[in-house]
């Protein structure tokens, strides 16, 4: 990114690295046909993003209707970290999808196997101001804004129908956004 840094500038960068004990593994073997989506808002873009966002504002801090505070503010809102709310219900989950790059579809399909697809219902979660800024302002297509942006889910988990309204009881932010369907082929996310 030669336009972001100048000669002799460094990027600091911050992550989490986990240790789970082999038989705790949450892979999504185990996730079937009538299992429940339920979907944690993001805080913001998290981590991705930005290149485009970059594209369609450019630099600045101005402020824009709808937005809490100025434009910088909405893009540098940091990244949630969602461990402590889902340690108590690691147990009732099947799946975890982080939705980083290459939004909803590049990400929910990765926890399911072959023969399954994941139905997400539109406007079952809001989606924050800064990802409508962001589409009408560089007239960015609905498609390209899933596939780039995780549209204010950061993370989608997987669970047996019986057991969702005990991880929503845990969960009180989650939101049901969809199910798990029996398909052909390559697992895939659909968003209708």
């Amino acid at each position: 990114m030669p336009d972001v840094y100048g000669q002799g500038d460094f990027d600091l960068v911050g992550f989490i690295v986990g240790v789970v004990e082999r038989g705790q593994i949450i892979d999504g073997s185990t996730i079937r046909a009538g299992d429940v989506l339920l979907g944690l808002p993001s805080s913001g873009l998290h981590t991705n993003g930005y290149s485009l966002a970059r594209k369609v504002f450019g630099v600045g801090l101005r402020s824009y209707p709808g937005l809490e505070g100025t434009l910088g503010e909405a893009l540098l809102a940091p990244h949630r970290c969602y461990y402590n709310e889902l340690k108590p219900v690691l147990g009732r989950l099947k799946g975890i999808a982080h939705i980083t790059g290459g939004g909803i579809p590049g990400n929910l399909p990765r926890i399911l196997r072959e023969g399954l697809a994941a139905r997400l219902r539109r406007g079952s979660w809001p989606v924050p101001p800064i990802f409508r800024l962001i589409q009408e302002r560089g007239k960015v297509a609905e498609e390209e804004m899933y596939r780039t942006f995780n549209m204010g889910l950061g993370l989608i988990v997987a669970c047996a129908p019986e057991d969702a309204e005990a991880v929503r009881a845990q969960l009180p932010e989650a939101l049901a956004v969809g199910e798990v369907i029996a398909q052909k082929g390559e697992p895939r996310a659909v968003i209708a």
